[in-house]
This record gives C-alpha cells, structure tokens and sequence, in this order.
C-alpha cells in the first residue's frame, strides 16, 4: 500500500474508535484488518499507529483544543477530529513534514467530510504549523 492508503486505513480506524469504548479498540481494529487485501506489513504498520494514537489521544487532544477558539473536541465532527488526531500525530510523534501531513489530511477531509471540513482541518492544524 502506498503511505497516502495508509493513512486512509488508519484515519478509518481511529474514527470507528468514537463510537466504541477502549477495551474495545484492539478488537474492533483487529476486525477491520481481517481483510484479505492487507500485506501483514500493512496490517502490522496500521495496527502499531492506531495504538500509538490510542495511547496519545489526550495528550493530543488537550494540544487541539489549546490552539482551537470556541471549540473544543467533544464539539468537532468525528471525521474532522479523527483526521486533526492523525494529522498532529504525524507532526509530533514521526518524520512526516508538516506541510505533507497537514495536506493529507485537508485531502481525507474533502473525501469524508462535509463541505466546510477541508478549511476547518486546515485552519486548525495551521496552528500547529506556526
């Protein structure tokens, strides 16, 4: 898979995980790879970042709504929010350059989100490109 099919399938991940608990999230990611398309280089790189975003999700939350005004995470879309986690993630935690994680995710949010997603993901991490 290419880095940018990456990053779809763990934005895919991370955004199913809103809508179940914690303890639920292995298994619930474990049940979206079970697909025979996925190399288990790709299965194991998808599963090592979506529990790394797991295990930093507050701390990455609480950076979001720092630099965000009149927002707050338990307001944003779940699409918008879950492309933000991943997009900040890239930023802090691996080698990926601002520029390219900040439009990767502006390019999933026209893909998933509503019409005004692309310029709320992009507003929001230009703060963190600062």
């Amino acid at each position: 898979m290419t880095r940018r099919e990456l990053r779809e399938e763990i934005f895919k991940i991370i955004f199913q995980a809103d809508f179940h608990s914690r303890d639920e999230l292995a298994a619930q990611a474990t049940l979206f790879l079970d697909d025979d398309g996925y190399s288990e280089q790709d299965r194991e790189e998808i599963m090592e970042k979506c529990c790394d975003i797991f295990d930093h999700v507050e701390e990455l939350d609480e950076e979001i709504n720092a630099v965000v005004e009149g927002w707050k995470t338990t307001r944003m879309s779940k699409v918008d929010l879950s492309l933000i986690r991943l997009a900040l993630y890239e930023m802090k935690f691996q080698d990926t350059p601002k520029g390219v994680a900040i439009n990767e995710a502006v390019e999933l949010a026209k893909q998933y989100g509503t019409d005004h997603s692309s310029g709320f993901v992009n507003g929001v991490l230009a703060k963190f490109n600062e």
